[in-house]
């Protein structure tokens, strides 16, 4: 048989998979809770949501409220780092119901005397629970409740706001029913808000030809620190394979002297666990990590799962590997890509067990010497539950963890990764270029479930990519690209130097660098400075300033007038900072148009003056209408104004 409740609580939101996903915040976020909450006839109900961190024996309450159509809300914040559960529970509340009914009866002139009486009861119920001084007022309650001669007094207590407030603080819960139970993990802060810097260390020396090591990076640090990035990305730094090793060019034969593809890993110097001989040691490698921590940046390692066919486990551990029957293995392959240097694992080994712990292991090496953030190559090519595991097992022992995703693949495949643990995700924004394309991917983003456990990572350029927009592409192109990547979303990375010095020259007809760098030295001037990297700096510090831009889902699309101006209106939760971001699409040419501001948002009616302020040049202008004329060009593509009321 059924239980006896009365009440029905369902559309439990956010939730993922029916609960089998968990939610994800960082720490100081907040999870607005929803949900339809119902009872039959006309009682009196009452919703709560239920947290508590993983830590905690017991549950904090905070009451919903109704918004419309029986469904009711509330909030709480995140704390602390790890898992919180969270449920909805509701209650026929028969205190609140028996004064809503008397009020009624009162504003109707009806005589109330048995009414009293049972108010009476009902707070005789809860008496022992309030605090002395409540007490009190509740005893007096029930003594003129009872007493005919103190009627006027007592159907205006009745009512009084002072009793509903007693009643909400001790609710008499009576046939509550609640929801199930559904998760939110909790990432320290740089989960959500990050600035990523990727080069590759082999071409940092100073000197052209020479292979660059880790203390030829620590002259560079300083130079990443003040264009404002956080993180730093080293693609592989382990042993390069030797057989069937790539050539400059990514020709299939190297020549004497080259060094092959990063991503080639492993030889007779080692495997995953072991370090480029030509790069350094690891006590090296422990120095520059503990140096750029002086300089607030982390370095972030290349986790690739995959061996050159001279990595030690080719031969250590044959069965992770599926040979063909004439003894060779299958290369890998992503069509029309071929790496004839690499050989993908078998991940259907019987010896799977192994596999999956020498992987983990790896992890929890790198970690002990020191590294926090890892980049994921190619994980859509391994199993999902692998990585679930291996995610799960690192963060029990590692909470600061953060693995970044790099699948630029299937959208569906992208949202599972993240599922399955990955704390950010590469994303499409690299090839979205048209005002349309940028808005529809964005609210995509932020405007459905996927803002609830996919934290977007925006690259405008990657050594894999070499967008058409940006070959040949003008100054401004770069400039405006910088600034969409970093105030649409809150995570942030460039290739560079090759970036920032507009290095562009593609494969004819391909969206790949000529000459590419994942296949050879490269040498640059690393101290040339142009406007480029004086917008860069001057971004991510206004990025550091304002909260509106360390998160990517508050954010609203304006109207311009122009599908060469894209707008958006961004705010920190409490509104204490609020933005406004117009960017030129147009690398060649003015654009202008009027922006609509946000009236309703921002709490202002047509004729109040705000001020913004232009963060990159200091300009200020004083508005007073709902649309306002700006004109953008292609010397500086974007206004980024904060709001001042």
């Amino acid at each position: 048989m059924q239980n006896q409740s009365r009440i029905v609580v369902e559309n439990v939101t956010p939730q993922i998979n029916c609960g089998n996903v968990y939610i994800k915040r960082v720490v100081d976020e907040i999870v607005n809770v929803t949900a339809d909450v119902l009872v039959d006839g006309h009682d009196i109900l009452q919703a709560s949501v239920l947290y508590k961190h993983e830590s905690d024996k017991s549950w904090t309450e905070i009451r919903m409220y109704p918004t419309f159509n029986d469904e009711y809300t509330a909030s709480f914040y995140t704390s602390k780092q790890g898992f919180y559960s969270y449920k909805v529970e509701g209650w026929v509340d028969y205190l609140l119901n028996w004064q809503h009914g008397i009020e009624r009866k009162i504003d109707d002139y009806q005589h109330v005397n048995s009414e009293l009486l049972e108010g009476a009861e009902l707070i005789s119920s809860i008496i022992d629970k309030v605090s002395n001084d409540e007490k009190d007022y509740l005893l007096h309650l029930v003594y003129i409740f009872k007493n005919n001669e103190t009627y006027a007094e007592a159907i205006k207590e009745a009512v009084s706001e002072k009793l509903t407030s007693i009643f909400k603080s001790y609710p008499e819960k009576f046939l509550t029913d609640s929801s199930k139970e559904y998760q939110v993990y909790v990432d320290r802060k740089k989960a959500r808000f990050s600035t990523w810097y990727e080069f590759f260390p082999r071409s940092a020396s100073e000197q052209k030809g020479r292979h660059g090591t880790f203390n030829d990076c620590h002259r560079l640090l300083p130079r990443i620190a003040k264009m404002g990035f956080d993180t730093l990305y080293f693609p592989p730094v382990h042993p390069i394979g030797e057989v069937n090793r790539k050539g400059k060019n990514n020709t299939t034969v190297a020549q004497d002297g080259d060094v092959g593809s990063a991503w080639g890993i492993g030889s007779k110097y080692g495997g995953h666990k072991d370090l480029h001989p030509e790069l350094g040691s690891v006590e090296d490698f422990k120095n520059l990590i503990f140096e750029a921590q002086k300089q607030g940046i982390e370095i972030a390692m290349d986790y690739a799962l995959q061996a050159a066919p001279d990595h030690p486990w080719v031969t250590e551990h044959p069965d992770w590997f599926k040979w063909r029957p004439d003894g060779t293995v299958q290369y890998a392959e992503n069509p029309p890509k071929k790496y004839q240097d690499i050989l993908p694992i078998y991940w259907e080994s019987k010896d799977y067990k192994n596999l999956w712990q020498e992987c983990l292991d790896t992890l929890l090496y790198w970690i002990d010497l020191g590294i926090k953030v890892f980049r994921v190559d190619n994980p859509h090519t391994k199993p999902y539950y692998f990585w679930n595991w291996v995610i799960t097992e690192v963060k029990k022992q590692h909470p600061d963890i953060i693995f970044l995703a790099e699948a630029f693949t299937k959208p569906k495949v992208m949202q599972q990764l993240a599922k399955q643990g990955y704390t950010q995700s590469y994303t499409y924004f690299t090839w979205r270029d048209s005002k349309h394309e940028l808005i529809e991917y964005m609210k995509d983003l932020t405007q459905t479930e996927q803002k609830e456990y996919m934290q977007p990572n925006f690259w405008p350029n990657t050594p894999d990519i070499n967008p058409y927009h940006l070959q040949g592409a003008p100054e401004s192109k770069y400039l405006q690209r910088y600034a969409l990547a970093a105030t649409l979303s809150s995570s942030i990375g460039i290739y560079g130097p090759v970036f920032e010095q507009m290095i562009s020259e593609p494969i004819p007809g391909k969206e790949e660098y000529y000459m590419s760098e994942k296949f050879q030295l490269c040498h640059y001037d690393w101290f040339k400075e142009n406007k480029v990297t004086t917008i860069i700096s001057k971004i991510n510090q206004i990025r550091k300033e304002n909260e509106s831009f360390q998160q990517t889902n508050n954010i609203k699309f304006l109207e311009t007038g122009n599908d060469q101006l894209i707008a958006f209106y961004k705010w920190n939760n409490d509104k204490t900072n609020e933005t406004l971001t117009i960017i030129s699409l147009d690398a060649w040419n003015a654009q202008s148009g009027s922006v609509q501001l946000p009236l309703q948002d921002l709490g202002i009616h047509h004729g109040h003056k705000i001020e913004v302020v232009d963060l990159v040049t200091r300009n200020s202008y004083n508005w007073y209408n709902e649309w306002n004329y700006v004109q953008l060009h292609a010397t500086l593509p974007f206004h980024i104004f904060k709001i001042n009321k």
